[in-house]
């Protein structure tokens, strides 16, 4: 069966130059901030209800490329003398369907103007940073909400006078 939802393409290595705390961690391990980019994502995908689809340039890497799922985020490596760009255009054409919205995560301003020309929607670097920050704590506003109604206890459910009688029978 076809997957129908809205799509979020995301040029990986544009955002994590974009990010600063993922460009801080790339200074010392790309692989990490890879990870920790895909984690936000597959969080941002599971909030936002979209499906998240990142790209990686291995436009300098021989191979055919590869795709593969990692925490329900749809990853792909481009092909040998494939840019990112150039997949992400791809994708857009793949995906493009009358009731689906494409939206595009990259900075770079080229690509912005061709995906747009495409008919998908941009978002910069930044604009997708404030967006899944503004989820996480969405979420965690939700978590803290959901503890801050207590424990689902049967003493929750006790009328005042049956607690007092329990109490009563606790202490003798």
């Amino acid at each position: 069966m076809a997957d129908w939802r809205d799509v979020l393409l995301v040029d990986g290595y544009n955002m994590i130059g974009g990010w600063p705390h993922l460009a801080k961690l790339a200074n010392s391990s790309m692989e990490e901030a890879r990870d920790v980019l895909l984690g936000k994502l597959a969080d941002y995908q599971a909030f936002s209800g979209l499906r998240v689809v990142a790209i990686f340039d291995a436009y300098r890497v021989p191979g055919l490329g590869k795709s593969y799922t990692q925490g329900k985020v749809q990853i792909y490596f481009t092909k040998e003398k494939e840019t990112a760009d150039e997949c992400i255009e791809r994708l857009v054409g793949e995906f493009s369907h009358r009731r689906r919205k494409i939206y595009v995560a990259t900075s770079d301003l080229i690509e912005q103007h061709v995906i747009f020309a495409r008919g998908a929607l941009r978002l910069s670097a930044r604009e997708l940073l404030i967006e899944v920050e503004q989820s996480e704590r969405e979420v965690q506003q939700q978590i803290t909400k959901e503890q801050s109604k207590g424990r689902n206890t049967l003493d929750d459910k006790l009328s005042p006078d049956v607690r007092k009688m329990f109490e009563q029978w606790r202490r003798e």
